[in-house]
Formats: C-alpha cells, structure tokens, sequence
C-alpha cells in the first residue's frame, strides 16, 4: 500500500504537473486514511468498501475535524480510488457509492470603512518600510489583488498615468484593473522615495514590492506585518491579507456597484463565486434596519 501511495504521488508530480504544497496536501490526506486503515488491520486498498470509508468519514467529524476538512479528504480519497482502478489495482471504485459532504458556507470576515482607515494609517510612511507598507495595503484595498497577485507585481505592470494594473491570477489568466488616485499616489511615492532605498547591487529585480534585503517580499512577510499593523490599529477581528480583497468587494457592493463589474475586478471564473458577498451586504442591510429603524 504504501508503495501504490507513492506511485500515486509521483504521478500527481509528473504525469499531472501539481505544484508541491498541493502533492503535499494528497499525502497529508491519504497517509491520515492509511493510518486509520492499520487500526482495522485492512492490508490492501482491495479490502476497501463504502462502508469502510462511511465509518473513516465518521471517525474524522468524531474527533472535531471541519466541515471543509473532511470534503477535502473525500475529494483525496477519490481521486486516489479513481487512480487505482484506471491503473486496475482495484476491481471496483468505492467512492463511487460515497456522497461528498455539502461544504460549509462562512461569510467572510470583512472590515468596516473606519476599520480600514485606522489600518491604513499604521504604516510609519516616513521610514522606507513603513511607506512601502503603506503602498501595499491601499493597492490590495484599492483593486482586490490577492496576496500573491500583489506581491507578484512587477514594474512593467504598472500604468500609473492611466490608473491601472495589469496581473496575473489563478488559471494564469490576465486582467487590467483600475487603481484609485490614493492607492496610485502611494505607489507613486514609495517608487520615488523607498524603493531605491531597498534595492540591493547585488539583488537587483523587477519586483514592485521588496523586503528589506532588496529582495521580492513574500506572502508570509505580508502576513506577518498585517498581523503587527491590525494589532496597532486596535483591530479586533481576525484580520488575513484576504480580508482587504473581502473588504474592497463588499464596500464597491454597498455603493452600488454591478456584480458582474465585481466578478470581472476580482477574477472570477464564477459568479457563484462572487456572489456570497451578495449575503455580507444583505447582512449589513439587515444590521442597519435594526440598529435604525424604530421599530426593528
């Protein structure tokens, strides 16, 4: 079995081209079930039926694991099942016969205007890192960019003088987006008075965001410093890079504007996916009428 889970994992790395964290996860998933598979002292995935995985599925909600948790380890489970019958290692598939869990639906966690005002304001924009801090919250605040778009971001990407960005997002797939005057402003000022300070002789990139080593800043220096930043703004929800994205989609929503604007700004492939921030803007209807009309 083991052997067969690493042939499986070597042909996610070279026949199906997945990137490392991911191949990582699909081991994480299939070792944990390997594991409980010992305990029932089942030797060959052959062994396996759905009612071996139903009661696997029931030992992983027993011990506290998410929703979402176990989806993605039925989602492992057959892919790897689906692998081992086309490689006829196995007579019949049983995940064939296993439902997958409805995933659980969570609202993202979004900031209020006078929350992202009192973040913006954190960075010391007189220090070099402060007003590169400064330029990379107002730009993921100004048009959405994910973490890794933002910090992906290089000088030819930007067209300043036309109000707009250019990145590439998940699906490698391009868009152009609007970048506000503030935002536009910031990165102005941060390119004419940090970034040069930054650059390292002997590190030289084309990177818009550096660290301080004159290298390309990373997703966990841009974790690290918002955990620092929320702190400072006496921020008490639980603040990711991400909540900026949430925060710009559901505050553009609030103004008026048109989903599908929304999808096209965000990169969605989906307007399903776009359209849970529909609930965070009803939802804030909701607060407003009650915390406003008299007789709510």
């Amino acid at each position: 079995m083991q052997d067969q889970l690493a042939d499986y994992l070597h042909f996610l790395r070279v026949e199906r081209g997945l990137v490392t964290n991911s191949i990582k996860s699909y081991d994480q998933d299939l070792k944990a079930f390997n594991a409980y598979l010992a305990t029932q002292q089942l030797t060959d995935y052959q062994q396996v039926d759905r009612y071996v995985l139903l009661n696997y599925l029931q030992v992983l909600d027993t011990a506290g694991k998410s929703r979402n948790t176990i989806i993605h380890s039925v989602s492992s489970l057959r892919k790897f099942f689906q692998y081992l019958a086309q490689m006829h290692l196995i007579t019949s598939d049983p995940t064939l016969k296993i439902d997958t869990p409805k995933r659980a639906q969570h609202l993202p966690q979004v900031l209020s205007p006078h929350e992202v005002e009192a973040l913006l304001a954190v960075p010391k924009v007189e220090t070099p890192l402060g007003l590169r801090d400064r330029a990379l919250l107002e730009v993921m605040y100004a048009t959405g960019l994910r973490v890794s778009e933002t910090i992906g971001l290089k000088l030819d990407d930007l067209h300043l003088d036309l109000g707009l960005i250019q990145t590439i997002g998940k699906g490698d797939k391009e868009r152009i987006i609007p970048i506000g005057d503030v935002a536009s402003d910031y990165v102005n000022r941060y390119l004419r008075d940090a970034r040069p300070k930054l650059v390292s002789a002997k590190r030289r990139n084309t990177y818009l965001f550096l660290n301080n080593h004159g290298g390309q800043l990373t997703r966990q220096g841009v974790w690290k410093n918002l955990k620092a930043q929320v702190r400072a703004a006496g921020i008490k929800k639980n603040v990711t890079p991400h909540t900026l994205r949430h925060s710009f989609a559901t505050h553009i929503l609030e103004n008026g504007a048109d989903l599908r604007v929304v999808q096209e700004l965000l990169g969605h492939a989906d307007i399903s996916t776009t359209q849970i921030y529909t609930h965070i803007t009803k939802k804030r209807l909701a607060e407003v009428y009650n915390k406003y009309h008299p007789r709510a």
